[in-house]
């Protein structure tokens, strides 16, 4: 079993400490252990079925990537649905712009495409002007933010329409997203004021971290500028991204606990944790999901700019509703209380902390699992990958053979800014 922190006396340290990816680990082990003697409420764990769920991901991985070429788990994979070029159609407008510049148009399009990228619900589409192609879901919401960047919906300045800054992000409108994502009575989009609310918080957030984000006319891009002040020797970690992420984006989110004058973020409780050591909220445990997948949206960018990223296992595997639902699809977490089935959960709830937690953890056992079976060391196939290949394909594969528009098995009382 992993260990307690030591008594962290520090509030900063406590914040550092729920930062870290170490912190997700540990906590969700807690509730893991407690599934695998069935001392949980909501979830067990059935391990016998971790090789068969192991086996149905690595031949989703085999059918989508027979070379086992796999790209990164991020936003881009979003931006190239449907056969069409437009990360090709990007690189032409940012044409002239230094490798710097690039990245900077890159991150804004990136941060801005994830943090819209909550569930959209089971109903919304979005259809492409240029190639008259229907997209729903997480596509969707990637290909509407895609053409809004390019449009330059998040920009102030007229003659730079590729960057969002914090001026026009603050004055960003629901009607203004509400026409972007072609929302109408017919076609609604779950959490639509809450993604506007987010965006405007944005806003208000990029100026008070001059450090991270600029002096002049503050945009997330200028994020880049950071990291590569902090890259050594040609290298990054994963984690240094991530770490950036969380101190620069923490005050976004609205309605969360806020310990030591910090926003937490994605940070909940569950009463089955040992305490935390003189912390507020003893019983916390840290998930940061959006910004582990911003992170993950982060770096190939910074590829390109010939950074090498290392320590890309030092983050987790995303919890959230297709690799969770992979988990449940296929037998390896059983659900206790049929209720959790039948009626939106909120995501604060201990039903959707344990389903996450446990996630988390079994996505570490898959991916092992994968490796084993394949040869493969954690450098040769990182979790990044296999998310890709890999889990979150398989889950919605699965959910789209099991359920009417393809579901999740437990559906999320959602404000548009967690899943």
């Amino acid at each position: 079993m992993l260990s307690q922190p030591a008594t962290l006396t520090d509030p900063l340290d406590q914040v550092a400490y729920l930062r870290s990816p170490h912190a997700i680990r540990e906590r969700c082990t807690q509730l893991f252990e407690l599934a695998l003697s069935d001392r949980l409420s909501y979830f067990r764990c059935d391990l016998t079925q971790l090789e068969p769920t192991a086996d149905y991901v690595l031949r989703v991985m085999q059918q989508h990537y027979p070379d086992l070429d796999i790209p990164f788990h991020s936003r881009w994979r979003h931006f190239e649905v449907g056969g069409t070029d437009r990360l090709i159609y990007l690189e032409r407008l940012l044409t002239g712009l230094t490798p710097i510049e690039k990245a900077r148009a890159k991150f804004d399009l990136a941060i801005v495409s994830v943090l819209l990228d909550a569930g959209a619900g089971a109903t919304w589409h979005y259809t492409e002007a240029s190639t008259n192609q229907m997209f729903t879901r997480s596509e969707g919401l990637a290909i509407a933010s895609f053409w809004m960047v390019c449009h330059g919906i998040f920009s102030s300045d007229r003659a730079q329409p590729l960057q969002a800054d914090a001026d026009a992000l603050q004055k960003i409108t629901e009607e203004a997203l509400t026409t972007g994502f072609q929302v109408t009575s017919k076609n609604p989009l779950v959490g639509l004021s809450g993604r506007t609310q987010l965006l405007q918080q944005l806003g208000r957030t990029l100026p008070q971290h001059p450090h991270l984000f600029g002096t002049q006319s503050p945009r997330p891009g200028m994020l880049v500028d950071y990291l590569l002040e902090r890259s050594h020797k040609g290298t990054l970690t994963a984690a240094q991204v991530f770490s950036a992420v969380l101190e620069g984006f923490s005050n976004i989110w609205s309605g969360r606990l806020t310990f030591a004058g910090v926003n937490l973020g994605d940070v909940w409780t569950h009463s089955a944790l040992i305490p935390l050591p003189s912390f507020l909220f003893p019983s916390l445990i840290p998930f940061h999901k959006l910004s582990q997948w911003l992170t993950y949206s982060l770096l190939e960018p910074l590829q390109e700019l010939g950074l090498e990223i290392t320590g890309l296992d030092e983050l987790t595997g995303l919890p959230e509703y297709r690799n969770g639902g992979l988990c449940i699809d296929l037998g390896l977490l059983q659900v206790k209380d049929s209720t959790i089935l039948q009626q939106p959960q909120s995501v604060s709830s201990e039903a959707i902390v344990e389903w996450r937690a446990l996630t988390v953890i079994l996505l570490d056992r898959i991916a092992e699992t994968i490796r084993q079976k394949l040869s493969m060391s954690a450098i040769d196939l990182p979790l990044i990958k296999i998310l890709q290949g890999g889990t979150w394909t398989a889950g919605r594969q699965i959910a789209a053979h099991l359920r009417p528009n393809g579901t999740p098995p437990i559906q999320l009382a959602s404000d548009g800014t967690v899943f």
